[in-house]
């Protein structure tokens, strides 16, 4: 990345920094029950929901125990279930359509990130109705009240029900984009571990994959503070002792309810230090050609850990020690080293691929994506423009696991 831009980004970085302490970030009220969720909602004086979900979802009775609870106290319910794996505009709007037919006066969100950044983008539509998703893209586009919103998470990953952001893509150019504000975050949480019981191996898997994304992107960026450093070293934790314990057995309550607190402490590190490359080149992917999040953020990051080189060894060390993950008798290269292998291990016991099906024509496009989304705001270890970036989709296409920590970049003043 050329001189100017570089310095450009770390400015916008640097203020965002230092604002940290003076914006509005707040947890969401967490919930124990579906029936101690509805009688929330009734407590509110809440008349109609919106159940927003996906037919995988609303299939598997993942619905039901909330829906027969607020029946129990008499509110009044529609169920939206046209969420895709990516939602889109459209779904957003279908959505926003029913809202207002149905005269509801809440939301709740069940189901992965999927309906919860769908039910995000309603709220935001709901905020702002005067104006569509495309022209509240990007950073606090959004203010204003938000309606009662409850989210209930049925994976324990994407920390979509902490997060002030929306991911949502355009049906004409398959481009995801992203909504931030923090009139997004839901109120209310409900973790159930339940919920996420009859999750398949696979899927417990790739959405525990997203987690460990998330903190470790939070912890080796540039914004992290004490706080988040803690979270992420504590999802670290949870996920290193009970993913492959609910890989193993789904059934598992006391791992699945640790997963969603390593999900919900990941989801609240980032929203606040932010994510960094492997999330912009994940989004790219799923936008392009409709691949899972989770999956393509597991088999991403140890190749951008490697390419990211000697700017992140020692944070990634530090985490690979405070986690557990190695002991204090490494070198921090030793150390860095052993916690990208971790990663790869874990991809490989739970069957993830290590390469990604890239059409080569497309690397240009997918790099701009990824370029637009993560420039100027994340907070990297090492800054790269469209034409570095595309060296991670040729690594994604031809991945070798084991390989060592790369090469410095031309960014060493920086870092």
């Amino acid at each position: 990345m050329k001189l100017f831009r570089r310095m450009g980004c770390r400015i916008v970085q640097g203020a965002f920094r230092l604002a940290i302490p003076f914006l509005p970030y707040r947890q969401p009220e967490l919930l124990s029950s579906p029936e101690k969720a509805a009688e929330l909602v009734r407590n509110k004086g809440v008349q109609k929901v919106l159940v927003i979900t996906d037919k995988g979802v609303r299939s598997h009775g993942l619905t039901d125990p909330l829906t027969k609870a607020l029946t129990w106290v008499g509110i009044e319910y529609e169920i939206f279930d046209e969420t895709s794996a990516n939602p889109t505009m459209s779904e957003v709007e279908a959505a926003v359509k029913m809202y207002h037919a149905q005269n509801c006066d809440g939301l709740v969100a069940i189901g992965g990130g999927s309906p919860i950044d769908c039910a995000k983008g309603v709220c935001a539509r709901l905020i702002k109705p005067k104006k569509s998703l495309i022209e509240m893209k990007g950073v606090l586009r959004v203010r204003g009240k938000q309606p009662f919103f409850l989210a209930v998470p049925t994976t324990a990953g994407t920390g979509s029900e902490v997060t002030i952001a929306a991911v949502i893509t355009d049906d004409t150019t398959h481009e995801k984009f992203t909504v931030l504000s923090f009139c997004l975050a839901p109120g209310y949480v409900l973790l159930d571990p339940g919920m996420t019981r009859t999750l398949p191996p696979a899927t417990t898997a790739e959405t525990g994959m997203d987690a460990l994304t998330h903190a470790v992107e939070a912890y080796i960026g540039r914004s992290t503070t004490a706080f988040t450093r803690r979270l992420s070293v504590a999802a670290v934790k949870l996920i290193k002792d009970n993913l492959p314990i609910v890989f193993r057995d789904g059934e598992d309550l006391t791992a699945r309810t640790n997963m969603q607190l390593a999900a919900y402490d990941a989801g609240l590190a980032f929203t606040i230090s932010y994510v960094g490359y492997v999330h912009a080149a994940a989004h790219a992917l799923g936008g392009a050609y409709g691949l899972p999040h989770g999956r393509t953020n597991a088999t991403l990051l140890p190749l951008v850990l490697r390419m990211y080189g000697k700017a992140c060894v020692k944070k990634l060390a530090r985490l690979a020690r405070e986690s557990g993950v190695c002991g204090p008798s490494l070198s921090d290269m030793g150390a860095a080293d052993a916690f990208i292998s971790w990663i790869e291990g874990l991809n490989e016991a739970f069957g993830i691929p290590k390469t990604v099906s890239i059409r080569e024509e497309d690397i240009p496009m997918l790099a701009q994506r990824t370029d637009r989304e993560a420039n100027p705001l994340y907070p990297v270890p090492v800054l790269m423009d469209a034409e570095q970036l595309e060296e991670i989709f040729r690594m994604a296409m031809k991945a070798e696991s084991g390989s060592e920590i790369g090469p410095d970049r031309d960014q060493r003043s920086e870092n």
